[in-house]
């Protein structure tokens, strides 16, 4: 069997259905073996489109992402969308194509060192140079992907291994020595953590992404109604716990609750449940939860005690750390904790000026209301983004997608089509900045031809809006390069220019109505551009480097 018909089963094997990529010159032979093959390929209209489409994918259904890219600038213009998913811990296989072995380091035509280039953003990655490694590696890529912390794999491949020819020998298992995750919770650990959280007065439970990745949400729910703990979530952890319960204080951090943030600079003692204590969390990290003591939960030994200072380090994966807990969850007094939160929540509620403007904040409400909580949310980075995670009332995990590590510009309208791509009968939509829709408008086109019903809503300020934000806070509102005032393009006849809907919105009483109408379409995408107040701000505040409690800013 030749090498490139190895790949597709292989591929088979790990029951990838979809493959998000671009062809070129050395992927031709695995291109030509995918075309009758069963697995689905999408070709987006540029090489990072397919990487953050893989990572839609990858986020919403909790499988493996596929992404194909040929060599030299196929493969560079991968780095962008790899690097996102290796900063949000998304499991990702990327296959580039690559030159022949015999003319690797010659400075070929369209050669680059892909594997130097991308080690430092991926888990683990590959350059095979025999078609009898084929199996083996694909094996162990997938493995490593999903398994332990997840992550993205990268496979190069040269263009005669995918024609050199061998029998195919798929192992059914894989071991890897020096790699070695542990999935349980030391019983010790469990047992100080347990007794800690017993005596506690005031205790707070962080969630981060991990729980997603682990598919811990139900645990979290479990241990949170067993023990009353109030939960605060970061930007990555939203959609793991229910915006709706009663003990929810909604995302901490820049641009966080004001009582989440509150709630960090009080706790005696803070549960760190599957979260990396990013600067955008914690703020000036030898202030951050002054007073607490902190477990922290992750199946990542590397991230525990990297940034604060850890009192129970519990490694494991979450999903089965929560379990070991349930089993003796101790009973909690913390009444008088629960009842200064809820103080909290009723002085500084996270609101904004109602006015007869069309205000941001009540877009993404309308957007909230009329999908029940239901949808699959992607942003693109800035303010789109932060209003989006404030305002948006999620109910269930895999329904927020968004660069939060790397905070990629671009992102969210190829991860909304690889989301909707993962889950068809579900309303996805992608809620953009009018700078950020415009990095990979061309996916579009993708969209159009696929017929994916994605919906894209465009907070449309004519500002690149949170650089203008900081602009006006702390550089003396010299807006250097951010308005966008008479240089945008008209998204509703860019939409229709590739074959999608488009419609506008410049009034609050228009948009449900525009929103009702977008929501219903089916057959492609539709861009719905809402002309917003152009200098709306993200409220609260934390400024860079600064405390958790220097929070700036009430309503917006």
């Amino acid at each position: 069997m030749k090498g490139a018909q190895i790949i597709v089963e292989c591929l088979k094997k790990e029951k990838v259905e979809v493959i998000f990529g671009y062809p070129g010159g050395v992927v031709l032979p695995l291109c030509d073996a995918l075309y009758d093959s069963g697995i689905r390929f999408i070709l987006t209209r540029h090489e990072q489109g397919a990487a953050h489409a893989a990572d839609g994918y990858a986020r919403a259904s909790g499988k493996v992402g596929v992404c194909l890219a040929t060599s030299g600038p196929g493969a560079t213009n991968l780095v962008t969308g790899i690097a996102t998913a290796y900063m949000d811990s998304i499991p990702l296989v990327a296959i580039t194509g690559q030159v022949a072995t015999q003319l690797i380091g010659n400075d070929a035509f369209q050669e680059v060192d892909t594997t130097g280039i991308s080690r430092p953003i991926t888990k683990h990655n590959y350059l095979v140079k025999n078609t009898e490694h084929l199996t083996r590696v694909f094996k162990e890529a997938f493995f490593i992907a999903k398994t332990g912390k997840p992550g993205p794999v990268l496979i190069d491949i040269p263009v005669d291994v995918q024609r050199g020819e061998v029998d195919f020998d798929y192992p059914e298992t894989i071991e890897i020595r020096s790699y070695k995750p542990v999935y349980n919770g030391h019983p010790v650990q469990i047992e100080r953590a347990l007794s800690l959280i017993e005596t506690s007065r005031q205790p707070l439970i962080l969630a981060g992404g991990g729980v997603i990745s682990a598919n811990a949400s139900e645990q979290l729910i479990k241990f949170v109604e067993k023990t009353n703990i109030p939960v605060a979530l970061t930007l990555m952890g939203l959609g793991s716990f229910p915006t709706e319960h009663p003990l929810h204080l909604g995302m901490v951090g820049m641009h966080g609750t004001r009582y989440g943030n509150n709630a960090i600079m009080e706790t005696d003692l803070l549960i760190a449940v599957g979260c990396r204590f990013d600067d955008r969390v914690t703020g000036k990290i030898s202030e951050f939860a002054p007073h607490a003591k902190i477990i922290h939960i992750d199946i990542d030994p590397a991230s525990i005690g990297k940034n604060v200072l850890v009192e129970i380090p519990i490694v494991g994966d979450v999903k089965n750390v929560l379990s070991q807990m349930l089993k003796n969850c101790p009973k909690t007094k913390i009444e008088e904790w629960l009842a200064k939160i809820q103080q909290w929540k009723e002085k500084y509620p996270l609101t904004y000026k109602d006015t007869d403007g069309l205000k941001p904040q009540f877009v993404v409400e309308t957007i909230s209301e009329l999908t029940q909580g239901e949808a699959i949310i992607a942003t693109e980075v800035g303010q789109n983004q932060m209003w989006a995670a404030q305002y948006y009332r999620f109910k269930h995990p895999r329904t927020f997608i968004s660069s939060g590590g790397l905070g990629t510009m671009g992102f969210g309208f190829p991860a909304a089509i690889g989301a909707q791509v993962a889950c068809r009968d579900k309303i996805v939509v992608d809620i953009a900045g009018d700078g950020s829709i415009q990095m990979n408008i061309q996916e579009l086109s993708t969209a159009v031809s696929e017929k994916i019903p994605v919906k894209v809503v465009i907070l449309n300020n004519c500002h690149l809006g949170m650089v203008r934000q900081w602009q006006e806070l702390f550089y003396n509102k010299k807006y250097a390069f951010t308005c966008l005032k008479g240089k945008q393009p008209d998204f509703v006849k860019i939409a229709e220019a590739y074959g999608a809907t488009g419609y506008r919105v410049t009034k609050k009483a228009e948009l449900r109505k525009i929103l009702t109408k977008a929501f219903s379409h089916n057959d492609g995408p539709v861009f719905v551009d809402c002309h917003i107040e152009p200098e709306e701000n993200v409220f609260p505040m934390v400024p860079a480097g600064a405390s958790l409690k220097e929070m700036i800013g009430g309503l917006a």
